[in-house]
């Protein structure tokens, strides 16, 4: 950044009455040394500035995004970076029409001055035309230090934060640490700082604003104060009114009514880039989401910011209203804008034309819930992506949480980029008020019906479909015939009994193989993780696989197929008990798009609708009657009260 010194500041060029930092001075009597990454921070007993241990995922994805964009940026301008634990030999990012005229000059037979030899830049050096970054909300300095000690290509670090005590312990863990060359501690309010630093050549190359809570107040200002181009990450911990629980208020901080939802984590993703996108396009500029995450209690966003007016009035059409229906969950998207391609290349916009439904839903007859607007458009880069999971993968000892991140990221490059939010298998079985079906049955019963299907790292059973809701639901339907609901229970009135009244219609051509390519995500089937939000030591957890044998759907009851057992779980278990393959024949040969599941441990030959002789099981011994001792003391007192009562 134009104006900041390469050491500690000078008490007049301090702004908004922050205070230098002194010399280092002697460790308190009782304090704690916390040790992340490659940083190490102090903290007094008696200290009141907020550290949370448990965003280490956080900060060690974003270090490994700030690396990646630092990489591509400074590539561009032929500064190779050198990361720890990396290889020597470093790819560099250099534009096309570059590369074509370094060869053109090579042909005409052009000397190459020594000065053109490849400039590297490594990890705590200062690199002049390396990134400028601003953590806005400090605290005690710990993202900041671990930026100049492990990411390469920094020319500065600005770790600001508003309170005095933050500060002074910045200074401290500063000196700890030895990173005074790149980390400038400053004092004042995150918004004043970032309204100070609007013109283009004081605009920071990566803000990162990580608040207690909403990032909606510095919003405004982080989108006017980053480069052309540049990186913005921000941190919202505010996920009861992102997730529904108080829509007005999300609506006040975010411009967006949020609904309760199954897929509310995402949701919350999308409503954080449209409140981004809606501010910045105050300024002609809009926003291009690199990675959006859904971790823990958290969600964190990177973005990248540009300014240009013709890419403003695209942003209508990349915002969309949801019509949810309040039944059975069923959802609709209805764009804000629509762009149609004019005569000379040009593009038309206009208002979209809606609503997509009815008042009462198709399938239910229940009411919808309007939210939004949202994001409609993808919410990851997914080249992007492959190089930041492909620089963690062959360097995971970098990070202490690198299983995690790979976990994450991988789940990420098989999501499906141009379908909003997701079904769960929970909302989908208990509208219907049956039995969950498996997420590898369902993915089959879609691939084979010839949509498109993922997963999604926000929820570890979600379900994301380019199906419509109507294929969806006949699936459904077909899973109901296989394991009956208790229909005399439903009332005619609820979302279960209407959809249970249409029968399913036929499904799509019966496939030979047992289950489709694609149908195994390659994170579950090479026992990648899912990330799970019960704790940061989640992530080693990982999931229960079925047996490769299982078959998929499509083949019906008169497919000629052996049916491989599945595992026995107490769940599945019951499941099984409830099924037999003699009484699941109410619909028409091959009208079920689920693999028909046997009764007994044995195989199934489903062309003789036999079961293979296995030995018999022992008869189950009926539990023993508990003892009665306990009504003793009962009886006595009753016989009591019974010879009192003659007596009266």
């Amino acid at each position: 950044m134009e104006g900041y010194p390469q050491g500690p500041p000078h008490p007049a060029e301090m702004e908004n009455g922050s205070e230098p930092c002194g010399e280092e001075r002697a460790p308190e009597a009782q304090e704690t040394v916390v040790t992340e990454g490659a940083a190490k921070i102090a903290f007094p007993s008696a200290n009141e500035v907020f550290y949370n241990p448990v965003q280490e995922f956080n900060r060690d994805l974003t270090c490994a995004v700030i690396t990646e964009f630092a990489r591509i940026q400074l590539g561009a301008k032929g500064i190779q970076i050198k990361v720890p634990g990396e290889k020597d030999v470093q790819k560099v990012v250099v534009d096309l029409s570059e590369q074509e005229e370094e060869k053109a000059e090579l042909k005409d037979g052009a000397p190459v001055a020594p000065g053109d030899q490849p400039r590297t830049a490594g990890v705590g050096e200062i690199c002049e035309e390396g990134l400028r970054v601003l953590e806005g909300l400090a605290a005690s300095g710990l993202r900041s230090i671990r930026f100049a000690r492990e990411v390469p290509g920094l020319r500065c670090v600005v770790a600001n934060d508003a309170s005095a005590r933050a500060v002074d312990l910045m200074c401290r863990n500063v000196q700890l640490n030895g990173v005074a060359h790149l980390v400038h501690p400053r004092q004042a309010d995150a918004r004043t700082l970032m309204y100070q630093h609007q013109r283009a050549s004081e605009r920071f190359d990566v803000i990162d604003l990580d608040p207690y809570g909403s990032p909606a107040p510095f919003l405004d200002a982080a989108v006017q104060a980053v480069s052309d181009g540049g990186l913005l990450c921000v941190t919202c911990t505010d996920m009861a009114v992102l997730a529904g629980n108080s829509g007005e208020t999300c609506y006040s901080k975010y411009g967006a009514m949020a609904l309760k939802s199954r897929a509310c984590h995402e949701m919350a993703l999308r409503i954080v880039l449209h409140s981004l996108d809606l501010r910045a396009n105050c300024y002609q500029r809009y926003v291009v989401p690199l990675l959006s995450v859904s971790a823990d209690f958290y969600v964190r966003v990177f973005v990248r910011v540009f300014t240009g007016q013709a890419k403003v009035k695209a942003s209508a059409s990349k915002q969309a209203l949801v019509f949810q229906c309040v039944g059975c969950g069923t959802f609709h998207l209805q764009r804000l804008g629509k762009a149609l391609g004019a005569p000379g290349g040009r593009v038309k916009f206009s208002a979209a034309c809606g609503p997509p439904v009815s008042p009462e839903c198709e399938h239910c007859g229940q009411r919808h819930q309007l939210g939004g607007p949202l994001w409609a458009e993808p919410i990851h880069d997914l080249d992007f992506v492959g190089r930041v999971l492909e620089a963690v993968s062959t360097n995971p000892g970098r990070f202490h949480t690198s299983q995690r991140i790979q976990g994450v990221l991988s789940v990420i490059t098989e999501e499906l980029p141009d379908v909003p939010l997701y079904y769960t298998l929970d909302q989908l079985s208990s509208a219907i008020r049956c039995s969950t079906p498996s997420l590898l049955q369902l993915r089959s019963a879609l691939l084979h019906a010839g949509f498109r299907v993922s997963l999604s790292h926000a929820c570890k059973n979600a379900v994301k479909t380019d199906a419509p809701s109507s294929a969806l639901w006949d699936i459904m339907r077909c899973w109901e015939k296989e394991c009956p609901a208790k229909r005399e229970r439903l009332s005619e009135a609820s979302p279960a009994f209407r959809i249970l009244s249409v029968e399913p219609r036929a499904p799509g051509p019966q496939r030979p193989s047992a289950t489709p390519p694609g149908c195994r995500p390659t994170s579950r089937s090479g026992m990648m993780l899912i990330p799970a939000r019960a704790s940061e030591d989640s992530s080693a957890s990982r999931l229960t696989l079925r047996p490769t044998g299982v078959p998929g759907p499509g083949r019906g009851l008169g497919a000629r197929q052996q049916v491989t057992p599945w595992r026995r779980d107490a769940s599945y278990t019951r499941i099984r008990e409830r099924s037999q393959l003699t009484t699941r024949s109410s619909g028409p040969p091959g009208s079920s798009p689920f693999p028909v599941k046997d009764s007994r441990r044995a195989p199934v030959n489903v062309e003789t609708s036999a079961a293979t002789p296995t030995a018999p099981r022992p008869p189950r011994t009926p539990p023993q009657a508990p003892p009665l001792t306990f009504l003793r003391p009962l009886t006595r007192t009753c016989r009591g009260l019974a010879l009192l009562l003659v007596q009266v």
